[in-house]
């Protein structure tokens, strides 16, 4: 005789339900974008905003609720969570430094400018913001972490989607296509600093408590740094010797998580742990990690990732917005552009480039897809942003990406263009990983974490 779920079991169930759906939707809405010249990331994220209250959530029958329930969301954040995680580690294993230091001139003139600019607006029109978005879930936001969280979210370049983006329109071998990707690493290594500051600062009780934070977690990189690092490096070459590389996705997916509860447990968010794992993890023998450990983690990517878009859509409410809020988005969306914009262009312009590629850079500069949803989200957990705060903010990061794909194209810079070294920079750079072939002319190596799972 047939006996009745219980409940547990019939959340576990619709959560499971509401991945698949998840994930079909996704599917379709991406590839959809991508059809109108779009990063799969705007179609997925555009599926969570309509499959939110800000569309499906509208109609009568509370479809959005049966579909998610609130008992099944912490299942779908959780499973979304560990997508994210081994994303982050990607991203940190798959940090080119021979990027940087090939062209560290132009690069840092471009992202120093472009960062400095864009904090500050952030940073100033937070001040002017404060007062309506002070109070989150009932709990006082500091006015020092909004205001520094703001600057560091309008900083960012998504360095994953820009590398999609560059590969897709052909100019990864032009040199506006090599200096855009080495400046938004920097961008976002400066905005990942910025954001452990804030994920400090707003889960510290008092001075003392930050102060204890930031000692931990300068210890923790200390530790990770000088004894996982060589660990790591030893565990390697043993498993290789032992023939156990098929059991090196297991391991390493077991030190991230490991890595991001320390930093959770610290008082700074977990992508941190799973970013600095990455950075510390070997990156040989290439060839044996790129079957057993790149190609499975991207796998999973593809996999995981689209429940964190979906789930980030779900937080969106475009109907709660303000006359006010929509005023508020405005003057987002300007700051956000304005400082990527002008931020990018000005070093361009000293640089003598010509005034399309100069419009070229700024454009792929203002590109903050996947890297700012993964910040906002952090926002959200660390009590930083309220709805409507995130909602905006979420438009904003959509909107930016968007231009890209009907802009890029009017600006006419020519595929084919080779490459000359940007100042600094050398004329053939180093591959990131052994495996990766050096390039023709000027065009960095492209992560694969940047073609993989996330960089859609």
């Amino acid at each position: 005789m047939h006996s009745p779920a219980s409940h547990a079991e019939l959340v576990t169930a619709t959560a499971v339900a509401g991945v698949a759906f998840i994930l079909i939707a996704g599917a379709l809405l991406g590839r959809l974008a991508q059809r109108f010249h779009q990063p799969a990331v705007v179609g997925e994220i555009i599926g969570g905003i309509l499959l939110g209250p800000s569309a499906l959530g509208l109609l009568p029958g509370d479809i959005t609720g049966r579909l998610f329930p609130a008992e099944a969301r912490p299942l779908l954040s959780a499973i979304a969570q560990i997508g994210l995680l081994l994303f982050m580690f990607m991203i940190g294993w798959e940090f080119d430094l021979g990027l940087l230091r090939k062209r560290r001139t132009a690069a840092a003139a471009v992202s120093l400018s472009s960062v400095v600019l864009a904090f500050g607006l952030g940073a100033g029109l937070a001040v002017l913001l404060y007062s309506g978005h002070s109070t989150v879930h009932g709990k006082h936001v500091s006015g020092t972490a909004f205001a520094l969280f703001l600057g560091a979210a309008m900083a960012i370049t998504a360095f994953p989607v820009l590398a999609r983006i560059l590969t897709d329109s052909r100019l990864m071998h032009t040199r506006v296509g090599a200096l855009a990707l080495a400046s938004a690493a920097v961008d976002d290594l400066l905005a990942w600093c910025v954001l452990a500051l804030v994920s400090a600062i707003a889960t510290a009780s008092g001075s003392g408590t930050f102060v204890q934070t930031l000692a931990l977690s300068l210890a923790y990189v200390a530790v990770m740094l000088l004894a996982v690092r060589p660990l790591l490096a030893t565990l390697f070459r043993r498993l290789v010797r032992a023939n156990a590389l098929p059991h090196l996705m297991v391991i390493v997916a077991g030190g991230v998580f490991l890595s991001a509860y320390a930093t959770t447990w610290i008082g700074i968010h977990p992508i941190f742990g799973a970013f600095l794992f990455g950075l510390v993890t070997p990156r040989q023998p290439a060839d044996a990690l790129q079957l057993h450990l790149r190609r499975p983690l991207g796998t999973v990517g593809r996999l995981l990732m689209p429940v964190f878009f979906i789930i980030t859509g779900l937080g969106v409410d475009i109907g709660g917005l303000t006359r006010r809020n929509y005023l508020e988005l405005a003057a987002i969306l300007a700051v956000a552009c304005a400082g990527k914009l002008i931020g990018a262009s000005a070093p361009a312009l000293a640089m003598r480039m010509p005034w399309r590629q100069v419009a070229t850079l700024g454009l792929l500069m203002n590109t903050r897809g996947l890297t700012e949803l993964i910040i906002l989200n952090a926002g959200v957990s660390l009590g930083v942003l309220d709805t409507s705060m995130f909602t905006m903010m979420v438009i904003m990061a959509v909107f930016t990406t968007a231009l890209v794909g009907p802009l890029l194209p009017r600006l006419g810079v020519a595929p084919a263009e080779t490459a000359g070294p940007a100042a600094g920079a050398a004329a053939v750079p180093e591959p990131a990983h052994p495996d990766e072939p050096a390039l023709v002319g000027d065009e960095p190596a492209v992560p694969e974490s940047a073609r993989g799972p996330a960089a859609q």
